[in-house]
């Protein structure tokens, strides 16, 4: 038998999974001889990302080198309805079974098998878009009563150290780059802040040029 783990974000982890897995796996009496961990979102296409140690268990099965693969859920191992049944119409003709953690063998050689995996497809699927729908409905609403999200207009991370960037490019007339590596920020960064403060002050920045040194001729 190979686990197969898989969560949706980086901030999550796979050992609860492979923990829970591993647990039942031995109460039933199964040799794990594989575990496969993948950190992919569900959501179908996932931007062009693939399920590639999905893609190695497949191949394990394919090959015969396990009888069946236990996953803690369905929806852990299937991104959407199609995808489910066409993996799982693969994982039947080679006589490999999907096997949830509840017990449940997922086998589309028989009729039952492919009822119960419709349906709990399906009822994935459906609270997925229930669930899309609720917060589409909930920013919809926070936005009629004036709320805002995302980041305040105007606002950026490297505002903060406008005012010393403003301060050594004016008063001590220190170069971009001289500015930058006093502040331990990029060069970049500077040239940013001041083509922004210069915008706001309706003149252009001294020193916006790609060289080191100011326009003026300043400098240390």
């Amino acid at each position: 038998m190979a686990l197969y783990c898989r969560v949706s974000t980086s901030d999550q982890d796979n050992d609860r999974q492979e923990r829970d897995l591993r647990a039942y796996a031995e109460r039933a009496g199964f040799e794990v001889v594989a575990v496969f961990r993948e950190t992919l979102s569900g959501i179908r296409k996932a931007k062009g990302k693939h399920p590639v140690e999905r893609k190695r268990a497949m191949a394990m099965a394919q090959a015969r080198e396990v009888d069946a693969v236990l996953v803690t859920e369905l929806t852990r191992w299937g991104r959407s309805t199609q995808d489910l049944m066409d993996t799982l119409g693969q994982l039947a003709s080679w006589d490999v079974s999907l096997i949830a953690q509840t017990g449940l063998t997922f086998d589309l050689s028989t009729p039952q098998g492919k009822l119960i995996a419709n349906l709990m497809a399906s009822l994935a699927e459906f609270e997925h878009d229930l669930l899309r729908e609720r917060v589409r409905s909930g920013i919809a609403a926070a936005k009629a009563r004036g709320q805002t999200f995302g980041r305040k207009q105007g606002y950026r991370p490297s505002d903060r150290y406008a005012p010393e960037v403003m301060q050594l490019s004016e008063t001590e007339k220190l170069s971009q780059r001289e500015i930058a590596k006093r502040l331990g920020i990029s060069k970049t960064t500077v040239n940013e802040i001041l083509k922004r403060e210069s915008r706001t002050a309706g003149t252009r920045p001294n020193g916006a040029g790609a060289g080191s040194g100011r326009a003026d001729g300043g400098g240390s």
